[in-house]
């Protein structure tokens, strides 16, 4: 990657100043800005529109548990044009997981939306790539775990508990929905 231009830290800091994100000294030289959770869409749409950064190159968290927030957010974006990026930051706590979704605005991100629910648990409201919201995209329906948690089992979930438990709840999914018929 080569070093962010001195025009990209000026578009990114005027393009967000009415939202007052906090800058961040990134190891790899990237600018980075952390922002409030629900200033997310906003933020994002602010990157698109007035900062040029047309793409979304990922979206993922970082588990901080047991501390408070415990989840940290990250959106990385890319600029074709300027050959530049920028990546932003926001916290959720673990009670309470939401953040806006920004698929509409980026729909390349709906995938690593699902991915980090999936892993995390992070809900991202108004996810839409599927007619019932946000699915899970590696594990199965109806996991009720989240695999990269900081409290999930070392050892994993014994494989005869996880299956019984998802099974049942498939079958009574099933018996619920034909109960009329």
């Amino acid at each position: 990657m080569s070093a962010p231009s001195a025009n990209a830290l000026d578009r990114v800091q005027s393009g967000l100043a009415a939202l007052n994100p906090k800058s961040i000294a990134a190891r790899d030289g990237m600018p980075a800005f952390e922002i409030e959770a629900e200033q997310v869409r906003e933020a994002c749409r602010l990157l698109r529109d007035a900062c040029g950064f047309e793409t979304n190159t990922f979206v993922t968290a970082i588990d901080h548990f047991p501390a408070e927030p415990r989840f940290e957010l990250f959106w990385q974006f890319l600029s074709v044009q300027h050959n530049d990026r920028v990546r932003l930051s926001a916290r959720v706590t673990g009670a309470h997981p939401h953040v806006a979704s920004i698929g509409d605005l980026y729909p390349g991100t709906q995938y690593s939306e699902r991915e980090c629910y999936d892993m995390f648990g992070v809900v991202f409201d108004g996810h839409t790539s599927h007619a019932g919201g946000l699915k899970r995209l590696l594990m199965p329906e109806g996991y009720d775990h989240f695999p990269l948690r900081k409290d999930f089992p070392h050892q994993g979930i014994e494989p005869d508990k996880l299956y019984n438990a998802w099974f049942q709840r498939r079958f009574e999914r099933h018996e619920r929905e034909h109960a009329d018929v």
